[in-house]
């Protein structure tokens, strides 16, 4: 069983960046597929992206491309998700999510969620 906490939350204005990070217990970290998702308030999650357990493949959805980074470091047992460019539109809870895969996966079927951490972007 893996155990997620997110961190790295917080406001900030428009056109600012953040970095959320996913700290993940266990030893098997490097076996998982690993995504991140968000929630915004009244809406459906939808997934932001995700990477492959080795960190060489990643998908993101459209509204990420070009402002996001998704990455990981597997002897760290942690995850990031580097946003740069923020905009009103990305306020959101944000969560990481773990599958127990090691190719990419860009589906909504996790096996295990983190908590959340709060963003929220100021126009």
């Amino acid at each position: 069983q893996v155990q997620l906490v997110e961190s790295g939350g917080g406001l900030v204005q428009a056109g600012g960046s953040l970095r959320l990070s996913c700290a993940a217990s266990g030893r098997t970290f490097g076996s998982y597929a690993m995504g991140w998702f968000r929630q915004a308030p009244a809406k459906e999650r939808k997934m932001v992206a995700a990477i492959d357990s080795s960190g060489l493949r990643t998908y993101y959805a459209d509204s990420a491309k070009g402002r996001f980074t998704i990455s990981r470091d597997n002897a760290k047992n942690t995850m990031y998700l580097q946003m740069n460019s923020l905009k009103p539109e990305d306020t959101a809870v944000y969560y990481c999510a773990a599958r127990r895969v090691l190719e990419l996966y860009a589906g909504e079927e996790y096996d295990y969620w983190g908590q959340g951490t709060q963003v929220t972007v100021s126009s």
